[in-house]
């Protein structure tokens, strides 16, 4: 398992003990080739659609060179980060974990967060497995396997989806952070499962040229890593413009608890944790207000036509699926086809519905610092009874989706801490806001994550 950045950047720092260097690696071309070493091994498996571990080794051969002059470097110079299989990559196929994809040609050119992680110096180790075209909360791929969490030796778990080998990648060491997406979950709810701290920004601070879409409205390029402040510094890196985090001290928050939706239905393992984070908080001086936001109870109704993304999936693949429906996974393909059943009309209907409910929800939450809840409502469930049962599989996505899609739905930002203890399977506390309001959800995400973490 790699340290958070910082602590890897002091390991691999010239003249650095070499006790210190011996927990990690020497430089960063050993630490590449260590994890290229690692990736081969059983525990990995599924995690990556494509591995470059050579033209990581020399980005991170020029990295140790660079240090090694005393030039200045990135943090992120020379260390190993993923790719969602979602982004293109100049020369490479595209596929979105799809072999409907598989004779599509390759990438002219980087998506734009991904040529700004290579700019930053960032080794790029390989394409992440993930739910074939970002379409579940689950991370299940029929086609080339289920990546599996980490966090349980006993039972194979999901890592969570959609952004499933992403999660798996960071968890198992073998990046320092995973570039995903977020549409109503793919980033928090796989880092909650996993244990790992993930970023979902207001979605139109990264831009989503050169990634295959799923929901025009809702999908947000993001990113997950072990903690706030690695998951900022990749923000910086791939956004249009850096935040600067407002960090208030502890006693100076307030945040929100609804008592609608968010808490309903979850488990016992993530309910004690939960109010154990809150407990800490609140003898930490942060101010914590159960508020109602009867809106949470309104969003069955005003996506029960499938929302926004079934009708904008169905539109982006309503030409590709009649044809190829024998190469894409049945459960993906249900879900795209309910998006034919809403007419124009209908669309702008809930446009206009949830522009109304955004100015409403963000009137209740406005003098609070952050809304909290758990991220999902479960622990990460175990892989063999979602193959084998729709019905499972369908509520389990449900459930894991209801909470973050809360936000997305908001056009908010939201990121999702760990707050389990140790020896526990993981759980996520999230804490959200509306548009724009990232360096306010960053700050107090910094102020609280050694608090819950304690």
């Amino acid at each position: 398992m790699l340290p958070d950045i910082e602590s890897l950047n002091e390991t691999l720092r010239p003249g650095s003990s070499p006790a210190g260097a011996t927990r990690v690696a020497a430089s960063r071309a050993e630490l590449i080739a260590r994890i290229a070493d690692a990736a081969a091994q059983g525990s990995a498996a599924s995690v990556f659609l494509g591995t470059s571990f050579d033209t990581a080794g020399a980005t991170a051969r020029a990295a140790d060179a660079a240090a090694s002059a005393g030039k200045p470097l990135h943090p992120l110079a020379g260390l190993p980060v993923s790719i969602k299989d979602l982004y293109d990559v100049a020369g490479e196929t595209t596929r979105a974990a799809s072999p409907v994809r598989d004779d599509a040609a390759p990438a002219a050119a980087d998506a734009p967060v991904v040529a700004r992680l290579r700019a930053s110096g960032a080794a790029l180790v390989g394409r992440t497995n993930m739910t074939e075209f970002a379409f579940s909360g689950v991370g299940i791929n029929p086609h080339f396997g289920t990546p599996v969490n980490p966090a349980d030796t006993q039972v194979q778990r999901i890592c969570g989806g959609s952004s499933s080998g992403a999660a798996a990648s960071v968890a198992l060491g073998l990046s320092v952070a995973a570039l995903g997406s977020d549409t109503g979950g793919s980033i928090r709810i796989p880092a909650a499962l996993c244990g790992l701290t993930g970023f979902k920004p207001t979605a139109r601070r990264v831009p989503l040229a050169g990634a295959f879409p799923l929901s025009y409205s809702l999908d947000t390029a993001c990113a997950m890593a072990r903690s706030v402040a690695d998951c900022v510094l990749v923000d910086a890196v791939i956004a249009d413009a850096p935040v600067v985090p407002v960090v208030k001290p502890a006693g100076a928050l307030r945040l929100a608890v609804p008592r609608q939706a968010v808490l309903d239905e979850v488990d016992d393992n993530v309910a004690r944790a939960f109010d154990l984070a809150l407990g800490r908080l609140s003898a930490a001086g942060v101010r914590i207000e159960q508020i109602d936001v009867p809106e949470l109870d309104e969003l069955p109704a005003i996506n029960a036509a499938g929302g926004l993304t079934a009708s904008e999936a169905y539109a982006i693949h309503r030409h590709t699926l009649p044809a190829r429906r024998d190469l894409y996974d049945p459960r993906v393909a249900r879900r795209i086809e309910r998006g034919a059943a809403m007419s124009a009309a209908d669309y702008i209907d809930l446009v206009r519905a949830r522009a109304a409910w955004i100015a409403r929800v963000e009137a209740r939450i406005a003098g609070f610092d952050a809304v909290a809840c758990p991220t999902v409502p479960m622990v990460a469930p175990a892989i063999a009874p979602l193959l084998a049962d729709d019905d499972l599989f369908l509520r389990t996505n449900t459930l894991l989706l209801r909470n973050t899609s809360i936000f997305n739905f908001l056009d908010g930002c939201s990121i999702s801490l760990p707050c389990h203890q140790p020896g526990e399977l993981p759980v996520g506390l999230m804490l959200s806001h509306g548009a724009m309001r990232d360096a306010q959800v960053l700050g107090t995400a910094i102020a609280l994550e050694a608090i819950v973490k304690r």
